[in-house]
């Protein structure tokens, strides 16, 4: 079985035992039987779309009571998940793909959460979850066209469209996985093919958490090797306008490639993130402890 279609077929790989007499063996079915497959796009864009899969197979399993219950920061699954269309919508927007929903009045993430939940808590569940599979889907198919490279401003950030394309597949994987928590469900990771260019971005990403968090890394690098599949290994120098690292790194990180992902998308507590540090172990401790600087809600 291709990578890809074992990532959306098998969205729902293990869930825990059930008690004798459940309906969840009979209500997970109905949802395998209504799962779709990632949306066709660019292959730069793959990681995202088949995440936006392995989240629609979690929601096609969800009843009334989990629309219900708070996932994280407060709101609600169907609040996370019009959350998720806001946000894939601003990128939408920046690349100039169909923006769906209500009229994009706000172009911050914040003000187009609030309007998009308050345009969705009128309307049902399901609703809800269309339209943001449809919003998904739309941007997925625009970036067939785009060029990885592509400069496009999001949220007053201005990057290639690859980069705020893998900040949504980050923001999206993590936020499957809070609502798979919440339901008790275990779901697999992304395929290793979808897993590295996330955790590239991740590594690209430090010498920004270091100076939003207000320490500058200039002349000095990290070398930053991360386990697992996917994994990888990456000397990032850490000044934001400093050229490609050379020489011998200052430090030395050694992680989980999932764990060091989820730290930077704001999961996880730096002071105890489990890794072997080497080198010099202040900057070494700086680097984790401002790696969830860009994360939010």
């Amino acid at each position: 079985m291709e990578p890809l279609e074992r990532l959306y077929l098998d969205a729902l790989l293990e869930e825990p035992a059930e008690p004798k007499g459940s309906l969840r063996p009979q209500l997970l079915a109905g949802a395998r039987a209504r799962r779709r497959p990632a949306a066709p796009t660019a292959p730069w864009a793959e990681p995202y779309a088949g995440r936006v899969a392995a989240m629609d197979a979690l929601l096609a399993a969800a009843v009334d009571d989990d629309w219900s219950r708070v996932i994280v920061e407060g709101w609600t699954l169907q609040e996370l998940v019009a959350h998720l269309a806001a946000k894939d919508g601003l990128v939408a927007a920046g690349v100039g793909a169909p923006v769906l929903g209500p009229e994009l009045a706000a172009a911050d993430a914040l003000g187009r959460t609030a309007d998009v939940q308050a345009y969705e808590r009128a309307r049902s569940p399901e609703q809800t979850r269309r339209d943001w599979r449809a919003q998904a889907d739309a941007l997925c198919r625009h970036l067939a066209t785009v060029p990885p490279g592509t400069a496009a401003s999001v949220d007053g950030l201005t990057v290639p469209v690859r980069d705020h394309v893998l900040a949504r597949m980050l923001e999206t994987w993590i936020h499957t996985d809070d609502a798979a928590r919440v339901a008790g469900v275990r779901l697999p990771e992304p395929v290793p093919e979808h897993v590295h260019p996330t955790a590239d971005l991740c590594a690209r990403l430090l010498p920004w958490t270091m100076l939003l968090s207000g320490l500058d890394g200039s002349g000095r690098s990290v070398l930053v090797t991360l386990t697992g599949a996917g994994g990888g290994e990456w000397h990032v120098a850490l000044g934001v306008e400093d050229a490609p690292a050379s020489g011998p790194p200052d430090a030395r990180i050694t992680a989980g490639v999932v764990e060091f992902c989820f730290l930077l998308g704001g999961r996880g507590d730096p002071e105890r993130f489990p890794a072997r540090l080497d080198g010099d172990m202040g900057l070494a401790r700086d680097v984790l402890r401002t790696a969830p600087a860009l994360s939010g809600p």
